[in-house]
This record gives structure tokens, C-alpha cells and sequence, in this order.
């Protein structure tokens, strides 16, 4: 039997209240901060449970440079009509285009920067477009 887990991907940062702010408001969810000030949760909007941590030496990721690897990123759905809103707010909050290819379809995906230099993708999503 196994033991029930919950799994968080956890972005490091210079300033992590400031990007939980970022996600939270992109993704329509919370910041919890407890007794740790350098560890803050982002939490709510259907299903987002994504946390930040401070890291005193953090340096921004290269990617997309051709000799640096991309570790991770996230993958944020939306439905075939709101790819355009969608950019709309990730910019105004603050992320940065890599790769806003205009697809217009139901394959459309760009790619953009958090403000602490980590990427994300926006993608469409058939099922999110019924």
C-alpha cells in the first residue's frame, strides 16, 4: 500500500513573495506564507499547488541558450479562445515573451519568462476549449 503524497513543484528565487504574487495572480490562486518567510505556497484556482523558495545565491536560468538544457518549466492550459487574454495578463504582470509564436489553433503554444527568469508555457488545450 502506498503512502498517500502530495507533490509541489518549488521554483527558487532571489524574492519569493514577490514571484508567488506573480503566479498567484496568473493562475487565479493565493500566497500562503508560514513561520518560514523564505518559503511561500501558491495555492487555489483549480488544482494550483506550485511553491517558492528563497535561494540567497539564485541566478535566473539561461535557457533558451542552444548550450544550456531546460530543466523544467510549467505548462499553463487555457481554452482554444483565451490564448490572447492570457498573454495579455502574463505580460502586464510582469513575465517576459521567449516565444510567442501566433498559432492561433488548437496546437498553440508560447513561451515566456517569469519575472525571476524561469519559463512557462501557455498551451491550448482541446478539452478546455469545449
Amino acid at each position: 500500500m502506498s503512502v498517500p503524497k502530495t507533490s509541489i513543484l518549488v521554483l527558487d528565487c532571489a524574492e519569493p513573495v514577490e514571484l508567488a504574487e506573480f503566479y498567484a495572480n496568473l493562475l487565479g490562486g493565493e500566497t500562503r506564507t508560514a513561520e518560514n518567510p523564505d518559503f511561500v505556497e501558491v495555492v487555489g484556482g483549480n488544482g494550483v499547488h506550485l511553491a517558492i523558495r528563497r535561494d540567497h545565491g539564485y541566478a535566473p536560468p539561461s535557457w533558451p541558450r542552444p548550450e544550456d538544457s531546460q530543466q523544467a518549466h510549467l505548462r499553463i492550459v487555457v481554452a482554444l479562445g483565451d490564448m490572447d487574454a492570457a498573454e495579455r495578463e502574463v505580460i502586464t504582470l510582469g513575465g517576459m515573451p521567449v516565444d510567442t509564436k501566433d498559432n492561433n489553433g488548437p496546437r498553440d503554444e508560447r513561451v515566456y519568462a517569469d519575472p525571476a527568469g524561469h519559463s512557462f508555457t501557455l498551451a491550448v488545450s482541446a478539452e478546455r476549449s469545449k
